[in-house]
């Protein structure tokens, strides 16, 4: 049964007025005729009817959205898919979109941050990058109680706000394990670390900390034996690699997107004998891991994150739902037969 206000108000006998200052806080109301009436919205289960409402009261809610430029990096073009489909969907509830990219440098993050603070949002869509930057930006949005969902990497040390997407350090807890379905009796690992200036701050190291944490928690299990090592290359290219990187490696994990800079070289240098770990459904990747180069790629639907996080803003401040502060995205496992 859809239950209206009319309907309310003739089951517990007020007028339709006092059923509307009760449904929106607002008035001076009986606390008899509060409780009778919330009874009857808890029996048939009303829910007020958003787009009418904010038809007739012509509301605007105005969210914005912080990410990192992309800068040739395909994975941050992926969120953005879906936030404008998300952008397209709630338009009609009054939703609209401001979009705010920074460079990868601390400067560029604090001047576009001091923007965001400066400006009356309902709502914010954040991927932090910048841990230490992020924790001082997001107790500012606090401050102005600024509703804020983040993406892609969670800071975990302000309370408060909300957070969809992986798991990083079970993330790397399950590149671990895929590694030991291909181990042998002596396991050289490599841990190759692809970053831009920003290391320390990255989710990534979340995801090695899981890797080795899998390693420390099945240790003497088996008997395999298995000794790792770590590079750090600073820019995308592969200008850095070389054969002598990989000699005894039976195995590497790349705990970020860019795998496809190493698979290229391993398929130029015919070293086919490697198993290759890594991040996310890029065309590059999807690329070598249908040539076979990489043999595993844990997905973490960014696309969906960037479709939620909006979704999130919309259900919390428009809808005034309880919404779980916290989502793991699922982490897919693609191999070549299932891409």
């Amino acid at each position: 049964m859809i239950i209206t206000i009319k309907k309310i108000a003739q089951l517990a006998a007020v007028s339709q007025g006092t059923v509307d200052r009760i449904i929106h806080n607002r008035g001076q109301v009986s606390q008899e005729n509060i409780d009778k009436v919330n009874a009857i919205i808890k029996e048939y289960g009303y829910k007020k009817n958003i787009f009418a409402s904010n038809l007739a009261f012509n509301k605007k809610f105005k969210f914005a959205i912080f990410l990192p430029k992309n800068e040739g990096l395909e994975y941050w073009k992926i969120p953005v898919n879906g936030i404008e489909r998300a952008e397209e969907e709630f338009e009609k509830f009054g939703v609209t979109l401001d979009y705010y990219f920074y460079k990868y440098d601390s400067i560029s993050f604090k001047k576009i941050a001091s923007k965001i603070v400066d400006k009356k949002y309902d709502g914010l869509l954040f991927a932090p990058i910048f841990h230490d930057e992020s924790i001082l930006f997001l107790n500012q949005c606090k401050k102005i109680n600024l509703p804020v969902v983040m993406i892609d990497s969670n800071i975990k040390e302000v309370d408060s706000f909300a957070y969809i997407g992986q798991d990083a350090f079970q993330s790397g807890y399950l590149a671990g394990r895929l590694v030991c379905y291909n181990s042998t009796m002596e396991n050289n690992v490599l841990i190759i670390k692809i970053t831009r200036e920003i290391e320390s701050t990255s989710v990534y190291l979340q995801r090695i900390k899981g890797f080795y944490s899998f390693f420390k928690d099945h240790e003497g299990e088996g008997s395999a034996n298995f000794k790792f090592s770590e590079i750090t290359l600073k820019d995308s290219g592969q200008k850095q690699l070389n054969l002598k990187m990989f000699e005894g490696i039976n195995t590497i994990f790349i705990p970020n997107s860019r795998s496809y800079i190493v698979a290229e070289f391993l398929k130029k240098n015919n070293l086919n004998h490697i198993v290759l770990v890594g991040y996310d459904l890029l065309q590059e990747n999807v690329k070598y891991l249908k040539d076979g180069v990489i043999d595993f790629l844990i997905n973490q639907k960014p696309e969906q994150q960037g479709y939620l996080g909006v979704e999130y803003l919309y259900k919390k401040i428009i809808l005034k739902e309880n919404v779980e502060n916290t989502y793991y995205m699922p982490l897919e496992i693609i191999i070549k037969e299932n891409c």
